[in-house]
């Protein structure tokens, strides 16, 4: 039996990954292992808990012996995606993201040895290379410059998972995405605050001339080049996955505004992030060369499937805009969030979600 382990199922990516799994692999049995920290919902995967192929184990990667507990199940496989992901908040405490992303990905290696696993997949991010110019794109081949704590963590867990492969023969793939987006997606970050905020006609914060680059991928496509990662990568490899979807930020908030209805006058300019990098760009050909995966979902497209589903899940949206959520702006910046502030007016609170933009 195949029994893959999802590390932080229950957060955007790993939820997005294990229904598409569920869906494609009919022999394949599932178990998601998450702390449940603020970005890990349970309600991500409510159609699924009574799945005969999935189980939930609630647990911390960092702790060795809850892993050795979901290790013992019988894993074969594991994708490792549980990490502290939010830049804005390594920049307020790096503690965490050196903690779970550097430790849990020990400690999770070491299980992979241990108990003899066919193949570890492990999560990156494009933000391990740093930023580039106007021009030219990251391969796999590029130097790690990390330019946040947050990026250098992840980059740690990469040399991690690299070394293990090269000194214990760990079956490892690492593979690096550009930014996603789509369902069940926390809305701290830039996609998704701005669609929540803007359904209520509440202003949207774009960092200081908001022309920073992006990629932008949806998370299917994502999951779809982790799927044959998993089934046809090279182990010891690395390979980038992007959707081929360069836009500054002020050009994708105004797709975002355009595709709901709204005026641009609820565009509000907040001061720049420190060390912000201003431009990500993958280049894929490995990826499309050696695994036959291109992303297949154009951005406009994915965008206005995204809008509709955040429209239809209004219970959703509420629960993790509960008051954990509010009080977490007013810890961190004191105020009361996005919720507090009217629309169209200029106010703390539209600054106060500025700085809970990720990319």
């Amino acid at each position: 039996m195949t029994l893959v382990l999802v590390t932080g199922g229950c957060g955007f990516i790993g939820s997005n990954l294990i229904h598409y799994l569920l869906e494609v692999e009919p022999d394949i049995h599932i178990l998601n292992f998450d702390a449940l920290t603020y970005a890990g919902n349970l309600a991500n995967l409510a159609d699924v808990e009574r799945h005969p192929r999935y189980q939930f184990l609630r647990g911390d990667i960092t702790q060795r012996e809850q892993v050795w507990e979901a290790m013992r199940r019988g894993v074969t496989d594991i994708f490792h995606l549980a990490a502290e992901s939010h830049v804005d908040r390594s920049i307020l405490d790096a503690s965490p993201f050196v903690r779970t992303n550097v430790l849990g990905t020990q400690v999770l290696l070491d299980a992979a040895r241990a108990f003899a696993i066919r193949r570890f997949v492990h999560v990156s991010t494009d933000e391990v290379y740093g930023s580039l110019g106007p021009t030219g794109a990251f391969t796999e081949e590029s130097p790690l410059q990390p330019n946040s704590p947050y990026a250098a963590s992840k980059a740690a867990a990469d040399l991690l998972v690299r070394a293990y492969h090269h000194t214990f023969g760990v079956p490892a793939i690492i593979t690096r995405c550009s930014n996603n987006y789509g369902p069940y997606q926390f809305p701290e970050k830039i996609i998704p605050l701005f669609i929540t905020n803007l359904l209520r006609d509440e202003p949207v914060p774009v960092y200081g001339d908001g022309l920073q680059v992006r990629d932008w991928i949806h998370v299917r496509d994502h999951c779809r080049g982790l799927h044959r990662a998993w089934k046809h990568g090279q182990v010891g490899e690395v390979y980038n996955f992007g959707g081929r979807c360069e836009l500054t930020n002020l050009e994708l908030t105004r797709r975002i505004l355009q595709a709901l209805g709204k005026p641009e006058s609820l565009i509000r300019f907040v001061p720049d992030r420190p060390g912000h990098d201003r431009r990500y760009a993958l280049d894929c050909t490995k990826a499309e060369r050696t695994l036959g995966w291109s992303p297949q979902i154009p951005f406009d497209d994915g965008l206005a499937q995204t809008i509709r589903w955040y429209s239809d899940h209004a219970e959703w949206v509420a629960a993790v805009r509960n008051q954990d959520y509010m009080n977490y702006y007013q810890r961190q910046y004191g105020t009361q969030g996005p919720a507090a502030n009217s629309a169209g007016t200029q106010g703390p609170a539209a600054n106060s979600a500025g700085s809970l933009l990720s990319h």
